[in-house]
């Protein structure tokens, strides 16, 4: 028999694209989403695939036993609202799935003596005081303000995945994710490259917060699953960054997206939100020594495909 991984958050931007990934390997998945932010259509493509099963769940809730019935070999959790208006939207049930969702996902990890992998964030590192970020760094986070719910539920799901981990001797790893772009990116998810793409498309004026010499640094989609597989196959237990540290300013990401799209729309600068990263850079040392891992896809390459996407949606 084939071995099997449950992916909680299966129908969203990187989980659906982590499904295409297992499904390619040969591997059964279980797809898992309350479609909160999720999108059917993301897997719609997989859908009359044999190895494929999605469940419309929440994992706040014990998933139905005739779906966890069989082996499970690897449990991925990247179940949570990820961008800003949608975490902020859905501020408690953020909350609840980083830490009543994480432990019902671990609780099942434990049960089947799957191997636990979570998506953390950088978001943990908050506004950094430390550039790049490395893993050894604790972060400068503000657990009472507009980003809160989401830094503050990835932390406890990290502080629970420890305490698990030492306790029970769950299988563990941890990621942590950096800016992400590419297909299947929500239009609205208001994240900087599908607001300056979707708006770029549109002839409408590209928005930047603040004078846009704030700096992101941007993976490929493809480059972070290929990072998922290399941890979630490794015997790795800290967490350990994915992302691509090659770093551009958001005024220098708006002029590419203007220059690729052929936009006649025009610059306009808002004020920049509170608590908003001013710098956000991965230090991927780990990841390069331990997985053998490095991003290969650049910026303008990675922005073909996913304009094309948007112009498609």
């Amino acid at each position: 028999m084939g071995k099997t991984i449950l992916i909680a958050g299966g129908a969203g931007f990187l989980g659906s694209h982590l499904c295409d990934a297992y499904i390619a390997k040969g591997f059964k998945v279980i797809a898992v989403d309350n479609l909160s932010t999720g999108a059917a259509k993301n897997i719609h493509h997989l859908i009359d695939n044999k190895n494929l099963t999605f469940v419309e769940h929440d994992i706040c809730k014990p998933l139905p036993a005739d779906v966890v019935k069989g082996p499970i070999n690897i449990i991925a959790n990247l179940a949570s609202p990820a961008s800003p208006p949608h975490y902020q939207r859905l501020s408690i049930e953020t909350l609840r799935v980083g830490s009543v969702g994480t432990e019902e996902l671990l609780k099942l990890a434990y049960r089947k003596g799957a191997r636990f992998f979570q998506a953390s964030t950088s978001e943990v590192y908050g506004d950094p005081e430390v550039h790049p970020q490395p893993e050894s760094y604790k972060g400068s986070v503000n657990s009472y303000g507009p980003r809160s719910m989401y830094d503050e539920a990835k932390r406890y799901a990290e502080a629970l995945i420890y305490a698990y981990r030492h306790k029970y001797g769950v299988d563990t790893a941890i990621v942590r994710i950096f800016n992400t772009y590419g297909p299947r990116m929500d239009p609205d998810d208001g994240r900087v490259v599908s607001n300056l793409v979707v708006q770029a498309l549109a002839n409408k004026p590209l928005t930047i917060y603040g004078d846009g010499s704030q700096t992101r640094s941007f993976c490929y989609v493809s480059d972070l699953i290929a990072g998922f597989i290399a941890l979630i196959e490794s015997g790795e237990e800290a967490p350990i960054n994915i992302g691509n540290p090659g770093e551009f300013t958001i005024l220098e990401l708006a002029k590419i997206v203007q220059e690729m799209t052929g936009s006649k729309s025009k610059i306009v600068f808002r004020p920049l939100p509170s608590d908003d990263p001013l710098q956000r850079k991965p230090d991927i040392t780990l990841a390069t020594a331990r997985l053998e891992w490095k991003p290969k896809v650049p910026l303008r390459e990675g922005l073909l495909p996913t304009i094309q996407y948007f112009k498609q949606s």
